[in-house]
């Protein structure tokens, strides 16, 4: 029988340097998308494909986020006095979405660091794991979308969407069997003459503890970081199966840098009854 997914680990320990200087004080998991910051959208996702045990991979500079998903009666009792009380519901519900567990990441630069240092926590069965940057819009929360796919046939998989071709060196890129979304290779960012298909690989995974396991083994690769991928790799040339997601309904979404994150508040912007139609009036007047 497949075991339910009930934890995630995130990556949020990044210094966010394509974003300086908004991210010199703050973290970069805390810039907002229109009133929220990013990371709670990410939990939003997690907790709506049942997650409850969120564990987040932070350093020594990430107490706001810390902070943001703790209680803050002070604030709460303003709120209250101010007659607010909706709004105090709100903030109040952000606290008390999951259980937030903090590890401290310990280790070699690479997106794989952080699996190893909550490793211990999900002992012994599947997880997800989550990059905290890394945003996506659907209609079906794209982690239940993944979750609800893990209990029908038990094995793990990463989120891919489909780029352009001249931006394929800028991803780890996969290679599919024919005719199938089984991952065959994944290359880290090829050539574009040499991609082996367009289906870039991004922070949304489902993983395994035999992973775990070649992870802990896995040698430091390109830029002297312990990458994921590398370790999927392995797996997958063991002989097991590893499959490549597609978004239903929706899209992925990186924040990463200064247009894509600015993309990105548009994108949830225009789904805002209160706001969408003056943001889109705006935008004719001083851009077309």
């Amino acid at each position: 029988m497949t075991k339910q997914i009930k934890k995630a680990i995130v990556a949020v320990a990044g210094s966010g340097t394509r974003l300086l200087p908004a991210t010199k004080a703050m973290p970069k998991e805390m810039l907002p998308i229109v009133d929220k910051p990013i990371i709670q959208l990410i939990v939003e996702e997690l907790v709506a494909a049942g997650i409850e045990d969120i564990i987040l991979v932070t350093k020594w500079d990430k107490k706001p986020l810390e902070d943001h998903f703790d209680h803050n009666w002070a604030l709460g009792n303003d709120l209250k006095n101010a007659g607010k009380e909706e709004l105090w519901n709100q903030i109040k519900n952000i606290s008390e979405m999951a259980n937030f567990i903090y590890v401290r990441q310990k280790g070699p630069y690479g997106n794989g660091t952080p699996v190893l240092c909550a490793a211990n926590l999900v002992d012994d069965e599947p997880f997800m794991f989550v990059w905290g940057d890394d945003l996506v819009k659907s209609k079906v929360p794209f982690a239940k979308q993944m979750v609800d796919d893990f209990a029908k046939h038990g094995l793990p998989m990463i989120g891919v969407q489909e780029v352009s071709k001249e931006d394929v060196s800028k991803y780890g890129i996969v290679k599919l069997k024919e005719g199938s979304m089984e991952i065959e290779d994944i290359i880290e960012k090829p050539a574009a003459e040499k991609a082996p298909s367009c289906f870039a690989d991004f922070g949304r995974m489902i993983l395994n503890q035999e992973i775990v396991e070649i992870l802990k083994e896995t040698a430091l690769g390109k830029g002297n970081e312990l990458w994921m991928v590398d370790a999927i790799r392995t797996y997958v040339k063991k002989g097991n199966k590893f499959l490549a997601k597609k978004v239903e309904g929706g899209e992925w979404l990186t924040t990463g840098d200064p247009i894509n994150y600015l993309k990105a508040i548009l994108k949830y912007a225009a789904d805002r009854e209160d706001i969408k139609k003056e943001l889109a009036e705006f935008i004719k007047k001083n851009f077309c």
